[in-house]
């Protein structure tokens, strides 16, 4: 199935400019809207610069009958028949100045309004490995290039308000404090008072470059009478939605706000050493984490910030019910929710390669079980 993408302009096909570019608010996506004077469509690329998902977004010159063959074997986007658009005698160049580019809370998908009005919109589902385009108000018909805004915008205008809202909320002063205090709030009641706490981790990257948002602390609960271990557990994952979940799942709300959380009898600051890697993993991975996930450390073994130097693990397993396994009576951290969805914490439990290959051959579901006929416990020591 054919699908727009760049390629080097044949003499019919005027070469495209870029008109607007701009990543999302976690660098993990990047908008690229281009122009060539006939026909304006808009990308969606990754980390790597490759194409995730597409649309055709107008006509400026008269429809053709059919598809536009010639432009689309040269490389360029096609002008769509007049068949499937709105302004079959083309319509004006897009202004960009009128341009409004909202974001999704996950960051895996972008809407583009002119003038306040939907554009186009390419969600996080786009993916023209697969043919399936983004949306464009000015299509009428679906074809490989755009499928018509008006099919979905009952969806989409909810969700556009949505993201308008939660970037504001993240920009108004004393914001992240509010939030803060409300997980904080939270975990002193179910764990008790807290120790150390940990500013901004995850966000140093390769090359001392510092991640975008999303900002995430980690919070220390000392060990006490009632409970051998110490718990630490992140704070600011659950401020945005985790992309992709709704590739996954009917109802995003169950699943969409995390936090992490270990219990463990190692130095605090040696246990929580783990939470850089996974703090902004989702966003800046774009993907999600759900119960029962394994994760591979990216570096040898050695490091594994869980383990010793001869330490055998080699990931982690996320795991939402710690009953599953051995050990003390886990605290209940339920009853916390923001936007209406309510947070999970999923407990670290370390795990060998070995275990990982298992789990991603027979199941998480497969692993947990074999871990408890061994004895294993979700508490770290």
């Amino acid at each position: 199935m054919s699908v727009l993408r760049r390629g080097t302009a044949s003499p019919r096909t005027p070469s495209a400019t870029i008109v607007h570019a701009e990543a999302s608010p976690y660098g993990s996506r990047r908008l690229v809207v281009e122009s060539d004077g006939e026909v304006t469509s808009a990308y969606l690329r990754d980390a790597r610069d490759s194409v995730i998902g597409a649309v055709w977004v107008a006509n400026h010159r008269k429809a053709p009958s059919s598809l536009d063959r010639p432009r689309l074997d040269a490389g360029g986007a096609p002008l769509l028949p007049e068949s499937h658009v709105a302004h079959p005698q083309g319509r004006e160049a897009i202004d960009v100045s009128a341009l409004e580019v909202v974001w999704f809370e996950e960051g895996d998908g972008v809407a583009v309004l002119e003038a306040g009005d939907p554009l186009f919109v390419i969600p996080g589902w786009s993916d023209m490995g697969r043919g399936i385009p983004g949306y464009a108000r000015d299509a009428t018909e679906q074809s490989p290039f755009a499928f018509p805004m008006e099919e979905e915008i009952a969806e989409f205008g909810p969700r556009i308000e949505r993201a308008r809202e939660h970037w504001k909320m993240c920009r108004a002063d004393g914001s992240w404090a509010e939030f803060q205090q409300s997980v904080l709030g939270h975990l002193l009641q179910r764990l008790g008072p807290g120790g150390h706490y940990w500013h901004d981790v995850g966000r140093q990257l390769a090359g001392g470059k510092v991640s975008p948002s999303p900002t995430v602390g980690v919070t220390e609960r000392p060990a006490r009478g009632d409970r051998g271990f110490t718990v630490l557990s992140t704070v600011g994952m659950s401020r945005q939605r985790m992309p992709t979940v709704e590739l996954y799942e009917d109802d995003v709300a169950p699943y969409a706000r995390i936090e992490l959380a270990v219990a463990s009898t190692l130095p605090s600051q040696r246990a929580g050493s783990i939470f850089p890697w996974l703090a902004q993993y989702p966003w800046r991975s774009v993907t999600w984490f759900a119960p029962g996930d394994v994760v591979k450390w990216y570096h040898e073994p050695r490091t594994f910030p869980l383990g010793s130097g001869d330490s055998a693990w080699e990931g982690v397993l996320l795991l939402e019910d710690p009953s599953r396994l051995a050990g003390p009576e886990a605290p209940a951290l339920t009853g916390l929710t923001l936007q209406g969805d309510p947070v999970r914490w999923l407990w670290l439990v370390p795990i060998s390669g070995e275990e990982h290959r298992y789990a991603k051959s027979e199941g998480s579901d497969a692993l947990i079980r074999r871990l408890a006929q061994q004895g294993r416990s979700w508490v770290v020591s």
